[in-house]
């Protein structure tokens, strides 16, 4: 079964490591295949990985679209250490998370970090 995504007027679609930008209307895509897709809004850039759970986000963002995934665990679980340490709170969703990574479901595990971050969010908010 395909995937579809409606792209709205010159909105952007990261398939594999291609990026696609729809023209002026709107577009409708059927996907088909394994490749790793991420809309542009899904799409967390270094520069913005600006807190520790977002930066936990962009890696996972990479391993999704990396040919090697395994070239991104050793600064991921660094990172947790860190997260784990400063929130303990965290733990079960890393749990969640990890698991997602060690089955190779990576756009999983950045749904899940997608909470991680709103989890971020309130406790910096406090």
């Amino acid at each position: 079964m395909a995937l579809v995504i409606d792209l709205k007027p010159e909105e952007k679609v990261l398939i594999g490591t291609a990026v696609i930008t729809n023209d002026k209307q709107r577009t409708r895509l059927h996907i088909a295949g394994d490749a790793p897709i991420l809309r542009e809004k899904d799409v967390v850039h270094e520069e913005d990985a600006d807190t520790p759970c977002k930066q936990i986000y962009f890696l996972i963002q990479c391993m999704y679209l990396a040919r090697n995934p395994r070239d991104y665990h050793g600064k991921y679980f660094a990172i947790i250490k860190d997260i784990l340490q400063a929130a303990p709170s965290t733990s079960p969703m890393f749990v969640q998370i990890n698991a997602h990574i060690i089955k190779g479901n990576y756009y999983k595990a950045l749904k899940e970090a997608k909470a991680l971050i709103a989890h971020e969010v309130e406790i910096l908010a406090g």
